[in-house]
Parts: C-alpha cells; sequence; structure tokens
C-alpha cells in the first residue's frame, strides 16, 4: 500500500492548546501554549483553549482554573474555549471540554465500527499479556496480535473490553514544520485502542475528531506527542478528515539534561509567579527556549515576539532550562519598569506573605535603592527586608578587610558625631554624602569608615550603599542602628 502523505491545508489559520486538567500547569504546557499563540497571532490566526478532561477520576476543576490563571498571566488570550470568569465558553465550536462531547464522539466511533475500520476487542489484560510474552519468546516486538479483528460474533461468555481501530500496514509520511519529512512504519504499531466503549473515547480518537471539528489547521505540539502523530493520521483518513499540519516543538530538559518532568514543583508555572518573575519575563524566557531569533537579540517585548517569531527557526533538538538566564532576561524586564509599577506588583506579593502593607512612599524609596540588584520582585521585597527590622549580626561583621577590631568603634564614632549634626529636614543623599565624606578623607581607606557603616545600618554583608540606606531610614532610626554598631564594636 502506498504510504500516506499530507496535502496543504487551505483553512483558515486556527491552532490549538489542548491540556489536560490532572495537575498543576506545566512549564512545558505553557510553553507550548505560547508557541501556538505566537503562531496564530503572527499569522492572523485564531488561539483555540480545549480542555482534554475525558480521565475523569484525576480531571479536576481546580487544575483547570490553574491552567485558565496561567495562560492570562502569561497575556496568552484565547479567541475560543472556555470562558475564564465562568463555567461557560466563547466561540462557535464549543463545547470545548471534551467531558461535554460524548454524543460527539459517540457518532464517528459508531460510524468506524459501521465502516469496519474499528471493531470491538473481547480479549482480558491476561490474554494480552500471553500474546505478549509469545512475541517477546519469539523475538518479535509485541503489539497486539489481531486475534479479534476478524470475529463475526461476540465469543461466548466474553464482554467487549475495549474498542479498537484497524491499523492498516503502511508507511505513514507527514511533514513537519520543525523535522521535515517524518515516516512511520504502521505495521509495527498493532491495532490501537480507541475507546474503552462507546461512552469512553481515548486520546488518540478524541483529538482526531476534535481536531477536525474545530477546523484546526496547525497542529503545534512537543515532540513527545511525535509517535501519536501517524495513529491519528490513519484515524483521520478512515473518516474523511482533513490533515493539519504538525509541527513538533523540542522537549524542556533539565541542567542535566533528562526531561522536565511534571512531578517536580518548581516545573508549575505559577510558582515561578510566587518566586516574584514578571509574566513579560517568563513569556521572552520561554519563546527563547527552542526557538532563536534571525539575530542575537535576547530581549523581547510580547509585542515584539508577536512581529519575530517564525516557527521556521524553532530548533529540532531539546531546549535546556537555565534558571540563571530565566533570573537575567526577567532583570532585564524589571529594569524596564519604574518605580511605581513594581510597587503596584509588589503590593500582592507582600500581602501573601501576611505582612503588613508599608506606606507606599516608603516602599518606593526601597524601590528605588533594592530594585538594581534585583533579578525578580522577591529579591526586591527579601532585600529591603532589613530596613523594617535591623537583623541581629555577629560583632566581626563589622571589620573591614585588614582593619584591626579595636579600629572600628573610632571610624563609627566619627561618622555617628559627623551625622548627628545633619539637621532633621537635610537628612537627604546630598547632605549625607557630604557628611561622610567628611569623615571618610581622614582616614587612609574610605572602606575603614563606609564598611562598618553599611553593616551598622543594614546588618548584612551586602547591602545597598550606607547613603540610600540612610536616606530611606530617616535620621532617628539610622543614629539608633550606628549606636547598635558602636555597641557591638565595643565587644571586639
Amino acid at each position: 500500500m502506498k504510504g500516506i502523505m499530507p496535502s496543504t491545508p487551505t483553512r483558515p489559520i486556527r491552532v490549538r492548546i489542548a491540556p489536560s486538567p490532572t495537575g498543576l500547569l506545566h512549564f512545558g504546557t505553557a510553553r507550548t501554549a505560547l508557541f501556538n499563540w505566537l503562531f496564530a497571532r503572527k499569522n492572523g490566526g485564531m488561539f483555540v483553549v480545549r480542555i482534554e478532561d475525558t480521565d475523569k477520576e484525576r480531571s479536576e476543576k481546580r487544575y483547570e482554573r490553574e491552567l485558565l490563571e496561567g495562560f492570562a498571566w502569561l497575556g496568552l488570550d484565547w479567541d475560543e474555549g472556555p470562558d475564564p470568569a465562568g463555567e461557560g465558553s466563547r466561540g462557535g465550536f464549543g463545547p470545548y471540554r471534551q467531558s461535554e462531547r460524548t454524543e460527539i464522539y459517540k457518532k464517528y466511533l459508531a460510524k468506524l465500527l459501521e465502516d469496519g475500520h474499528a471493531y470491538y476487542c473481547y480479549c482480558t489484560k491476561e490474554d494480552l499479556e500471553a500474546q505478549r510474552q509469545s512475541m517477546l519468546a519469539a523475538g518479535l516486538p509485541p503489539k497486539y496480535n489481531g486475534h479479534c479483528r476478524t470475529l463475526t460474533a461476540a465469543p461466548e461468555g466474553r464482554r467487549p473490553e475495549v474498542i479498537r481501530f484497524k491499523v492498516p500496514e503502511t508507511t505513514v509520511k507527514f511533514h513537519d514544520l520543525i523535522r521535515g519529512t517524518v515516516s512511520f512504519d504502521a505495521s509495527l504499531l498493532g491495532d490501537q485502542v480507541i475507546a474503552k466503549d462507546l461512552d469512553t473515547p481515548l486520546y488518540n480518537f478524541a483529538v482526531v475528531v476534535d481536531d477536525e471539528l474545530m477546523q484546526i489547521s496547525h497542529v503545534i505540539r512537543g515532540e513527545d506527542h511525535l509517535s501519536n502523530t501517524p495513529k491519528q493520521i490513519l484515524v483521520q483518513r478512515a473518516l474523511g478528515f482533513a490533515e493539519p499540519v504538525y509541527a513538533h516543538i523540542p522537549l524542556i530538559l533539565n541542567p542535566d539534561r533528562s526531561k522536565m518532568s511534571k512531578r517536580f514543583a518548581d516545573t508549575a508555572l505559577l510558582e515561578y509567579r510566587k518566586k516574584g518573575y514578571l509574566p513579560q519575563g517568563m513569556v521572552n524566557f520561554m519563546a527563547l527556549l527552542g526557538w532563536h531569533p534571525s539575530d542575537d537579540r535576547e530581549i523581547f517585548s510580547i509585542q515584539e515576539l508577536r512581529s519575530a517569531f517564525d516557527i521556521g527557526r524553532v530548533q529540532p533538538s531539546g531546549a535546556v532550562f537555565n534558571e540563571e538566564k530565566l533570573a537575567w532576561i526577567n532583570r532585564e524586564h524589571l529594569k524596564q519598569l519604574d518605580d511605581d509599577e513594581i510597587v503596584e506588583l509588589l503590593m500582592p506579593l507582600i500581602r501573601e506573605r501576611s505582612q503588613a502593607e508599608p506606606p507606599r512612599a516608603l516602599l518606593a524609596k526601597i524601590v528605588a535603592v533594592e530594585r538594581e540588584r534585583a533579578s525578580t520582585l522577591n529579591d526586591v521585597i527579601d532585600g529591603g527586608q532589613f530596613f523594617f527590622h535591623l537583623p541581629d549580626y555577629e560583632p566581626k561583621l563589622l571589620i573591614w578587610k585588614n582593619v584591626t577590631p579595636k579600629d572600628v568603634e573610632a571610624p563609627l564614632a566619627d561618622a555617628r558625631t559627623a551625622l548627628e549634626a545633619v539637621a532633621e529636614g537635610d537628612f537627604v543623599k546630598d547632605r549625607l554624602s557630604e557628611a561622610v565624606t567628611q569623615v571618610t578623607a581622614r582616614y587612609p581607606n574610605r572602606g575603614t569608615v563606609l564598611w562598618p557603616l553599611r553593616v551598622a545600618l543594614s546588618g548584612q554583608a551586602a547591602s545597598p550603599d550606607p547613603i540610600d540606606i540612610m536616606d530611606v531610614l530617616g535620621k532617628s532610626e539610622s543614629l539608633r542602628r550606628i549606636d547598635a554598631g558602636i555597641a557591638k564594636a565595643k565587644l571586639l
């Protein structure tokens, strides 16, 4: 039999993301959604969200809500699919939940049975295991041996176990936008199970019906689905359906190049929101996992990605997840926000930590000081904690390089004297800098004064410039902390 190759579809561009609500939104699923969204927006197409919830035991509404929340957080607005505000949907090709499409599937399962492309299989698990062991013993790859394919009546005392699709012995070829021509020998597959019964379709059947009835033109998904494609093409052919164009994007790998798994909490998308990453940083980072622009540019807004995205520039090899790269990209996007925008983004994170909300004017000052050192919003919060509560620290932290312990107290005391002379109303950066400079000029090394002063004000080995800290703390709190530092210096 001749191989099967697709024809070029004439449908308008329509793509879909079809996650299963059986767990947290996986980073890889979010990246696949992004690629579909970018492809649709770049080419004037439609982006569809479809919920594949036929796994009744594991599917949960809370997971569906998180999926939709994650897409919305990234800015991946969908043209059709479940309504994020309620239980309904929007678009003319629904329902968009597989659990609501049972009667549709039943119709096409019946058609396959009537046309002789599918049949009821009565083989039990024990029968299948015996077949498997027999084939392995004969040195053959295990597959269903077609025992029930030619039955004209049910074996006595048996009930149907599943519905199987008759897989023809042919070569299935298709053109993948990323991998070129892909070829599978269907004779190695065996007759595939497509449903448990008329009311319970399985993935490789339901997805074919959904893609056809929703007029999906391009199926863009992870390469872990590559082996499903020939199975789906054969069902499409049996039903007389159009074949979409396929593009299988590379898997996301852990730094050790193992497959990133849903089981690890760190791969749940919304965990990165809790860590203080920006959606624009996440989108930028995800886009570069497997896709590269025509130049060496790395920082993109989502609008710029829409214009630059070309699926032909997606690589076929695995994309390594590098959180250091993510942090760097996020930091670049954080730099593009003004202080007030960062304050607005910080407020819900502060509330989530059940912390008292600081006055916005104070928070804006802290943002101005901390933002240059921050890669995430949480870095701003964590880095700024000392402004509210001076952490306890060991007296030896006050010692600057080769300065002897007995020489720590004097620079701090000199700095305090100079700062106390600054009027309350003049306790601002310019005046504070002048006062401290007068003190450092009396010492051979500026660090002799600035290091213990910064430690006394922050309680940390790494913190902003002491002038910036005092500008936020004000005169009274600054002097109180310096006094505490002098007391610690006396213990050295």
